[in-house]
């Protein structure tokens, strides 16, 4: 199992894109996105700092509900 890369918030969104999520609105340094069909997920915004493997995960397994191995193959 590869493990997770550390990534920015801008190279993650590019890929949220990829899965059809579009951005709703931002507050503060999060940023809102949707899918059409009622998912939903937040990614922190923070120039200059990598999304930690974690929080990552999390967003990967319970927002975008899909396998770690299709998100990875997405990148």
């Amino acid at each position: 199992m590869l493990s997770l890369p550390f990534l920015t918030a801008k190279q993650l969104v590019k890929i949220l894109k990829k899965f059809g999520f579009e951005f709703k609105r931002q507050k503060g340094s999060h940023m809102f996105f949707e899918h059409r069909d009622g998912r939903t997920t937040v990614v922190p915004n923070h120039p200059g700092e990598k999304i930690d493997r974690g929080l990552l995960n999390k967003i990967i397994k319970h927002d975008l509900k899909i396998s770690r191995e299709d998100f990875l193959k997405n990148l």
